[in-house]
């Protein structure tokens, strides 16, 4: 295979992952995301926003400074503070690439720009430019490029070429496109624009239609060489290409597309748990490649058939992708040093001694309550561990009566600074009971818009990961929380939420 035959994949979970609702993660969860992503060999990985906020250009530059073998991405605006703080994130990156976008369809330009297509030409020439004195890789981007005229993005993108861009992004911004023709326009711009061959083109596309992956797919069979995507498909509204699918497709169907990635793919599944952990967003059962039922066969004429010959009904393997590879056979005797090697490999580290004793310690409660521990179980544990900074409010007890035919009650202590203080409730069940004891107690004025429950490994001794979406003011957060006893999983996932809302860290997420 030639170089022309691989796909470049750039990972933007960091960037447009974050947008989801109530998805907005530290800078520690950041880096440990990006770990992962470099230990996956993503060729890219779009950080941040350097200009969006000041937690979010410290998050790009703590992962420029860290990551060496992928490239490390900052989004920009086509304008001059926008490109200078990226430049400034991406300083000490071992590979930086700045990513600067304007819109270019007629809508978005007369209503959103308030700008003619001369000036919008202009603009995104000088910002190439401005970009390309800081740094030798640049992005440019089209913003809701599948709306635009043709001929006019034909224009400006051999104009931002000549400026020095030298990858091109073709973005369906609103999930507007059909495989078809988005095709059709990735191989017109190909063969129309007289320099296209100095750059490469990418493309970037969202899920509004449920057609994100076809629609990267049919891009580079096209002739685009790099795929925008995230893990588990994460992104604002319904989401973006999933990566898992995107590059497993590739590797699957090598024999119609004949393209290839440098994607370890047993690093696919960990990575989707690590994020689903951060984010509070859970994996649906029946998500391609890394959902629990992805290799789970029901029929017996699926199960008869895989017996004889796995081929019958799997057309790529679970190991392939890191299911069944990542059991961890330790329990309440084994030691710190070993329960510390292995988090390092999967990507967390400790700043110091008191924080490894208290992740320690936590393992160690886990370990009387499970037989087995499980690498999700001790994802579930740190990011249980750290899922506050800032803790306003603190889950002291918690006691649930519940039985045939009454009515459960809960009686919950709370400690709010100094202090703690004690609300009892009933409710529909124990959980309800239970977060209405709580309420009881903080009155947050909160709203709860999401209450999901996942099994994180198999068993009945399993630890419950509960996530709780509450929205107050217009912010929207997601708490986390995770016990064998799932009750209370939801009382310390709805404590995160009330925290993060009580927290003065807010991140702005320009929508791009």
């Amino acid at each position: 295979m030639t170089d022309n035959n691989r796909v470049i994949i750039f990972d933007t979970t960091l960037r447009d992952g974050e947008q989801s609702p109530g998805a907005s993660m530290t800078r520690e969860e950041k880096l440990r995301i990006a770990k992962q992503l470099e230990k996956m060999r993503v060729d890219v990985i779009e950080a941040g926003f350097a200009i969006a906020s000041p937690g979010d250009f410290e998050s790009v530059k703590a992962i420029a400074d860290t990551i060496q073998d992928s490239t490390i991405c900052s989004l920009s605006r086509a304008l001059d503070a926008d490109i200078d703080r990226a430049g400034e994130a991406l300083v000490n990156a071992n590979s930086g690439r700045i990513h600067t976008f304007i819109a270019t369809s007629p809508i978005h330009m007369k209503y959103k720009l308030q700008m003619d297509p001369d000036k919008v030409v202009e603009q995104a020439v000088y910002a190439v430019k401005r970009a390309r004195n800081l740094i030798s890789d640049v992005e440019f981007s089209l913003e809701d490029a599948s709306r635009s005229e043709f001929d006019f993005m034909c224009r400006i993108i051999e104009k931002v070429i000549d400026a020095g861009a030298r990858t091109i992004n073709i973005p369906d911004t609103v999930g507007y496109a059909v495989p078809e023709e988005f095709g059709y326009t990735l191989k017109q711009l190909l063969e129309r624009i007289p320099n296209a061959d100095k750059a490469i083109f990418s493309v970037h596309c969202h899920n509004d239609l449920g057609l994100a992956v076809a629609n990267s797919l049919a891009a580079v069979s096209a002739g685009a060489r790099q795929v925008e995507c995230t893990i588990n498909g994460l992104g604002e509204r319904a989401g973006n290409a999933s990566l898992e699918e995107i590059v497993m497709a590739l590797r699957t169907r090598q024999d119609v597309l004949g393209l290839h990635t440098g994607i370890d793919t047993t690093q696919i599944v960990p990575a989707s748990r690590l994020v689903s952990s951060v984010t509070g967003f859970p994996v649906q059962p029946n998500k391609a490649i890394v959902g629990a039922n992805a290799f789970a066969h029901e029929s017996g004429i699926h199960q008869d058939g895989v017996l004889k010959h796995r081929e019958t009904y799997e057309i790529m393997t679970a190991q392939d992708v890191g299911w069944n590879a990542n059991k961890m056979v330790m329990g309440k005797h084994s030691g710190r040093s070993a329960f510390r090697a292995r988090l390092e490999e999967l990507g967390t580290t400790f700043e110091s001694d008191a924080e490894l004793n208290t992740a320690f310690a936590r393992f160690k409660d886990l370990a009387d309550k499970k037989h087995e521990i499980f690498d999700e179980d001790l994802q579930a544990l740190v990011s249980d561990a750290r899922t506050s900074h800032y803790e306003k409010f603190k889950l002291s007890s918690l006691s649930v009566t519940s039985q045939t035919g009454e009515t459960p009650v809960a009686k919950v202590t709370v400690a709010m600074n100094d202090s703690e203080q004690t609300g009892e409730a009933d409710g529909s069940g124990p959980v309800d009971a239970a977060l209405k004891a709580i309420e009881s107690i903080v009155q947050s004025g909160a709203s709860l818009e999401l209450y999901s429950v996942n099994a994180i490994t198999s068993g009945t001794d399993s630890q419950g990961e509960v996530t709780v979406r509450l929205e107050k003011g217009g912010r929207i957060v997601n708490g986390l929380g995770a016990d064998t006893d799932i009750i209370i999983a939801s009382a310390k996932a709805y404590i995160h939420a009330l925290n993060m809302l009580e927290s003065t860290e807010e991140k702005a997420h320009p929508q791009v």
